[in-house]
């Protein structure tokens, strides 16, 4: 039997990136791109690296452009820190799964180094799998939190909880990641949205401007362990935004909304560096009328718009900066 496990890209609506220290989130799916995972019963247990995994180029300039866009190790560690923590979860739990092994291989049609997710999608996937091959139960409040210790224990890489925990949960969730309800209890407070709430979304991703989020955030962590006070209160402010965001949402106040989302990027660009590219494609989206702030990290962004007319301006705005403007697909 083979098993097949999916998990999907995420954009964060509001309140990100304050989900890497105690904040407020809300946060979609983006079911137009997805981490996709084949798990098989195998003699021995054995990961089959993707493509991009390879190590063989038809030149210095091929080995350089996909170590822009896809870092130095590629999908492979990704797969190998989920297998760990799902083992380490097991032993903790004092649970024994029996000793089958397996072949797994990965898939992912999520644009890389874009602040879509795609890392966090494919330890999803992964952990999915295993779960189903080994038959474990991991409770869906829990297994965020094993998927985040994956990548910031396991491979040192700087993320929050809003990835893992809207790509385990998917659809819009509000998150509230308190710092003493983690400590008592492992996990934050979870609440599902209707996605019918959700006004018209776009998404713009430009592929040149790849990068590893954990270095892009590399900044605010600095200032977050420094106590810098500015860095604190705009990181407050930012989770203010994603309680205020929830009301205006419930409300169908649009225009509350729309404001919202232009302050959470004007709040971030105070404490990280934002390239010229990124805020290009800002710029070129508010000048059309929608709002606008990173979708993750950088790369990507999403915003409101209100109708056909003005998506047709974003569209067309974006694409001369060569960007990719989809409408998210989120239920």
């Amino acid at each position: 039997m083979i098993i097949e496990s999916r998990a999907y890209a995420r954009a964060g609506l509001l309140g990100n990136p304050s989900d890497g220290y105690f904040g407020k989130i809300i946060a979609i799916t983006v079911k137009n791109f997805s981490a996709t995972v084949s798990l098989q019963e195998c003699a021995e247990l054995r990961i089959e690296a993707h493509s991009r995994d390879a190590n063989v180029y038809k030149n210095m300039g091929e080995l350089v452009e996909r170590i822009e866009l896809y870092g130095y190790y590629g999908g492979v560690r990704l797969v190998k820190a989920a297998i760990k923590k799902f083992s380490d979860y097991c032993r903790d739990q004092k649970i024994a799964p029996n000793e089958r092994n397996f072949i797994i291989r990965y898939e992912s049609t999520i644009p890389r180094q874009l602040g879509l997710g795609g890392s966090s999608a494919i330890i999803t996937a992964v952990m999915r799998a295993l779960m189903e091959f080994y038959e474990v139960d991991i409770p869906v409040e829990v297994l965020p939190s094993l998927i985040l210790d994956a990548e910031l224990k396991e491979l040192g890489i700087n993320a929050g909880l809003m990835d893992r925990v809207i790509q385990v949960y998917e659809g819009c969730v509000y998150m509230d990641l308190n710092e003493k309800v983690i400590q008592q209890k492992g996990h934050g407070i979870y609440e599902r949205l209707d996605g019918k709430l959700l006004p018209d979304l776009f998404i713009a991703y430009k592929p040149s401007l790849g990068k590893v989020s954990g270095q892009v955030l590399d900044d605010i962590r600095v200032g977050y362990e420094r106590r810098d006070k500015f860095v604190l209160d705009t990181l407050n402010r930012l989770a203010e935004i994603a309680d205020a965001g929830k009301d205006a949402l419930l409300q169908g106040d649009l225009e509350q909304l729309h404001d919202l989302m232009n302050e959470n990027f004007d709040l971030r660009s105070q404490i990280m560096k934002i390239s010229e590219g990124n805020l290009e494609m800002i710029q070129t989206a508010r000048q059309c009328g929608a709002s606008a702030k990173f979708a993750g990290s950088g790369g990507s962004i999403i915003g409101l718009y209100t109708d056909e007319e003005m998506f047709a301006r974003l569209k067309a705005g974006l694409e001369k900066l060569q960007a990719v403007v989809i409408q998210p697909l989120i239920d």
